[in-house]
């Protein structure tokens, strides 16, 4: 009698994949509070952490983690959680399935998890970006929907879409393939912590590289002040961007 546990269904994977990351932001919020204010502010690592520290207090480093709480909620459990239900309904769950199918699952899941996301995702940049006293929850709701309506807490989504899309198929797609290199190299089975290890961390160095001038057009749009428009849209904000500080700034 065969002693395999059935796969887990869409709705159970998902619902896995957004308990495990919300779990997980606790630990990575701080670092993600940073990479905000560097790519709002262009200072570097030591003095935002420094500056942060000794003008808000180690508390502040977790400044929006309610509405990082929220994303992972949608946004990752979505993207991370639906990812292997879909890529085996379009028959790219073999290893050695084409890199493009793979890609396509995580452009998709990626792409509809941050539709759902991106309110939580405004607030998040607003809140992580503020270095001033923490606006209640409320108020930052209230100041948003007076000033830009519903469509404030969806500006950026296009591009917020694009970086999803690239990330999550970055992401996916070069982990299940790495995990086959590994396993033919070293032997280790595809279950093994060791695969899972390597493979995450290739497939993470490469996801960073490709989604980064995404994620820094994403911030710009989403950090607009609430009553007002700094750039008409991603290609704009690319554009200006560029301008002001070179290819590199992105």
């Amino acid at each position: 009698m065969s002693l395999e546990k059935p796969a887990p269904s869409l709705l159970q994977s998902i619902a896995l994949g957004g308990a495990s990351c919300v779990f997980t932001v606790n630990f990575t919020h701080p670092i993600e509070l940073v990479k905000t204010r560097m790519q709002v502010t262009g200072n570097e690592l030591s003095m935002i952490v420094r500056n942060t520290l000794e003008k808000e207090g180690a508390a502040s480093f977790y400044k929006g983690i309610v509405w990082a709480w929220g994303r992972e909620g949608s946004y990752a459990a979505i993207k991370l959680g639906g990812y292997a239900p879909v890529r085996d309904a379009i028959g790219a769950g073999g290893k050695d399935a084409p890199f493009y199918l793979k890609f396509a699952a995580g452009a998709l899941t990626g792409g509809v998890g941050s539709a759902f996301g991106n309110p939580f995702d405004v607030m998040k940049t607003l809140a992580q970006a503020n270095q001033g006293k923490s606006a209640p929850l409320g108020t930052l709701v209230s100041t948003m929907y007076k000033d830009q309506g519903i469509g404030g807490f969806y500006r950026g989504l296009e591009v917020n879409i694009m970086r999803a899309c690239v990330l999550n198929a970055t992401q996916m797609g070069c982990y299940d393939i790495t995990k086959g290199y590994v396993c033919e190299l070293t032997g280790w089975e595809r279950m093994d912590v060791k695969t899972r290890f390597c493979s995450a961390a290739v497939a993470g160095f490469f996801m960073t590289c490709t989604v980064s001038p995404f994620d820094r057009v994403r911030t710009a749009l989403m950090n607009q002040p609430t009553d007002k428009k700094i750039y008409t849209g991603p290609l704009d904000c690319a554009g200006k961007l560029i301008a002001e500080g070179g290819v590199i700034s992105l």
